[in-house]
């Protein structure tokens, strides 16, 4: 070849081979970097829901889009906020249906799921079902923004969820004109999905062992595919080591390391007869999806409930074939709108 083009050619390989391994070299150099950086390394990974870092950094996935509070023109229900607790960041988000009876509603308390580490009140999918549930419902629902693990491990949802509660009590006498003007408080009710479940179950439990302020007595509380797991013999994921093994892992997370899998927060199925008895509520609703893992634990709440000597009146509703939570995602099908209805008539029902 003519070393008029061979010698350019040579030089040419020559320096791609040394671009290359120069690359190569910054890629190694950066993982090694990256090797010794708290920021980058993986202390525990909570897929789908958020990635927590060495360096205490947390990484959310999913459930960090919000929206504001607005009136809704297809449901006509008007959203606005209020600070509950400044202290601790504590809100929450009120709904009010179109309709102005001239008698008092009732006062719905929903509490958002999303495994006590993701989601708010204020995220575009709660907003949508609290928006429908409200109008549907024809009542004053107060969606609670609690605080989230792992900054703020349990108990703090539940602590929160509480302060909400109260707060809901004490407005409702002349402080927040929707509540003051349009609430019942002698039909109050409490409500959520996945971990706003499990919260409104123990917030029950709480209310029944606490006086809740002015007398107020809670008339139902619809548990909605609550979150509820353990070591209690319901199912073949309780009697699967790496299942369990998973779930205590997951929950130490949640609580950091302070409530074993087998606590009554996570495992409802330890009380005793005499604490179910103590539920502070007439009517309890438990919803299952077929499809949804936690559905041996859900079943088994409901039976311990009824076979506990408890005084009040349980419903179980199953949907086949869906999974977890399908209703939120799918809010417009004709399984969600049919477990709406169930939930709304449980609401309505004198």
């Amino acid at each position: 070849m003519d070393a008029r083009i061979l010698l350019p050619l040579l030089l040419f390989l020559l320096g791609s081979h040394c671009w290359t391994g120069a690359a190569a070299a910054r890629r190694q150099l950066l993982q090694a970097r990256r090797a010794g950086d708290p920021n980058s390394q993986v202390k525990f990974d909570f897929s789908p829901f958020l990635i927590e870092y060495k360096s205490g950094r947390v990484k959310r996935l999913m459930g960090t889009d919000v929206v504001a509070a607005s009136s809704d023109a297809l449901t006509g229900v008007t959203s606005r906020d209020v600070v509950i607790d400044p202290s601790t960041g504590v809100a929450a988000r009120l709904y009010l249906p179109s309709f102005r009876a001239s008698a008092r509603v009732p006062v719905l308390v929903y509490f958002h799921g999303g495994a006590f580490v993701v989601e708010s009140a204020f995220t575009p999918i709660y907003h949508a079902y609290l928006n429908t549930l409200a109008a549907r419902a024809g009542v004053v629902a107060v969606s609670v923004n609690y605080r989230l693990a792992p900054e703020h491990p349990l108990p703090a949802a539940y602590d929160d969820s509480w302060a909400a509660l109260r707060w809901v009590l004490a407005n409702a006498a002349g402080s927040d004109p929707w509540l003051s003007q349009y609430g019942d408080l002698s039909r109050l009710f409490l409500a959520g999905d996945s971990a706003g479940g499990n919260i409104a179950h123990n917030l029950a439990l709480r209310a029944g062992e606490e006086a809740l302020d002015g007398g107020a007595r809670i008339k139902g509380v619809a548990l909605l595919d609550p979150y509820f797991q353990g070591q209690s013999p319901v199912g073949a994921d309780a009697t699967d080591p790496a299942y369990l093994q998973s779930a205590a892992r997951t929950w130490s997370f949640i609580c950091a390391g302070r409530y074993p899998i087998n606590h009554p927060y996570a495992d409802p199925l330890v009380l005793p007869a005499a604490s179910w008895q103590h539920l502070g509520a007439s009517r309890v609703l438990v919803t299952v999806s077929e499809r949804d893992r936690l559905s041996p634990w859900q079943r088994a709440y409901y039976a311990a409930l009824r076979g506990s000597g408890w005084p009040g009146e349980a419903e179980l509703y199953e949907t086949p074939g869906e999974g977890h939570v399908y209703f939120l995602t799918k809010l417009g099908s004709p399984q969600a709108l049919a477990e709406m209805a169930k939930l709304v008539a449980f609401i309505n029902r004198d």
